[in-house]
């Protein structure tokens, strides 16, 4: 399938239009600094103490209100870089340093939330400290800052520079999922679309079947490939070359080390935090391939992944607080392609709406299936057996919608 992008402007004439919107990009890790604690102190002032409660669920308000409706009102980019400056732009280092930028902020936020969940609200203007409610909503805050800190480290992680790759490891450290390095670099890449993948979600299957089966199969997909890797250089897996192992590590000295300065109390919600971070790469991970198949070529092996094979997005907001991941047919045509250079793809299967706002509706499996499954049937022109349906419910899927079926349903 032949693919090319939307068409650019001349290189002679153009600019990126969004050179300084990617400052917004670090609006997420610094929220709590920036908006957060300066409005408990507002609210305080202007005699509304009640409303102090909600600011501290100011990640999953960013996240699932703010964003999407900012995607709504903004709409969509569709801009690419002439491909005559793509290497120039790659190799302009304000991009990464940006990408750089979010680390700091990001534990910067990690310290400020242990300290204050463990300080019960000290030196803010809270009656009686902070609430249960006020812990939850500070550690899920945290968990959306480090979930969107995996996909700074998925960019990161991509690169071949040796200190972006270290950073990705640190970014993944606050929320457990280490081994993303290794099973997203030389799993998912290799696999994606297929019913091997398990981040690769399938027609008919729903986020709360697939969140399990992404979790599991993520873990053994890195321990498997780091176990082949070492064997072949002669070692077993129990040993600190293990990228696996070092990750996991990387995370049990950074807890350790929040509890012993803040505390044993902190520990159920360094646990939350970890939780909603690698839950919320996880939803993403399922809106981005829902049903998309490589078909098997006539030597048996899948044809090689095209534009058709991922959901593209390119809602503007989303897309300046996720470098472009929304362009991700483009990324996996060229992984190491900077998130600044990404192209956006007329071929490509499109979402309708950015990831904020998808992955809401991926939480009511119901939602998600009447807007999501006519687009995949439609995108093969009827022909469900093309899909990667979900075995469960593969019969069922057959019976309902045919092995030919013409028109998508309603």
């Amino acid at each position: 399938m032949s693919a090319e992008p939307f068409e650019s402007t001349p290189p002679e004439s153009w600019r990126d239009p969004k050179r300084y919107l990617w400052l917004w990009g670090l609006l997420a890790p610094t929220g709590l600094f920036v908006i957060g604690v300066p409005a408990v102190w507002a609210m305080a002032a202007v005699g509304r103490p009640g409303l102090i409660h909600i600011i501290f669920w100011l990640g999953p308000i960013l996240l699932y209100l703010i964003i999407p409706i900012a995607d709504r009102m903004v709409g969509t980019d569709g801009s690419n870089p002439p491909d005559a400056i793509v290497a120039a732009l790659e190799r302009d280092r304000y991009y990464r340093y940006l990408t750089y930028l979010y680390l700091p902020c990001q534990y910067a936020t990690l310290l400020a939330g242990a300290y204050l969940i463990t300080a019960d609200g000290r030196y803010l203007p809270v009656e009686g400290g902070l609430h249960l409610v006020d812990k939850i909503g500070l550690a899920v805050t945290m968990g959306v800052i480090g979930g969107i800190g995996i996909n700074t480290a998925h960019e990161l992680g991509h690169k071949k520079v040796g200190l972006e790759r270290r950073l990705s490891r640190i970014a993944l450290a606050q929320s457990a999922y280490g081994h993303f390095y290794i099973e997203h670099n030389r799993g998912h890449h290799v696999r994606v679309a297929t019913p091997e993948d398990p981040a690769s979600a399938r027609f008919g299957e729903s986020f709360w079947a697939f969140l399990p089966r992404s979790v599991r199969g993520g873990l053994r997909s890195a321990w498997s490939l780091e176990r082949t890797r070492l064997q072949r250089l002669g070692f077993g897996p129990w040993n600190l070359r293990n990228d696996v192992l070092t990750a996991w590590l990387l995370t049990v000295v950074l807890f350790t080390a929040l509890v012993l300065v803040f505390g044993l109390e902190l520990l159920p919600y360094l646990l939350l935090q970890a939780v909603v971070g690698f839950g919320l790469l996880e939803a993403v991970n399922y809106t981005e391939h829902y049903g998309l198949a490589r078909q098997r070529t006539s030597s048996g092996r899948y044809e090689r992944p095209t534009p058709a094979h991922s959901w593209n997005s390119d809602y503007l907001v989303t897309n300046i607080f996720l470098y472009h991941l929304q362009r991700h047919s483009d990324h996996h045509a060229f992984p190491t392609r900077r998130y600044q250079a990404l192209r956006t793809w007329q071929q490509a299967p499109a979402l309708p709406a950015g990831y904020a706002g998808m992955i809401t509706l991926a939480y009511v499996p119901p939602l998600w299936r009447r807007v999501m499954d006519k687009r995949v049937l439609a995108h093969y022109g009827g022909d469900i057996t093309r899909a990667n349906i979900h075995p469960p419910v593969r019969d069922r899927v057959l019976a309902r919608y045919g092995t030919s079926a013409m028109e998508a349903p309603e």
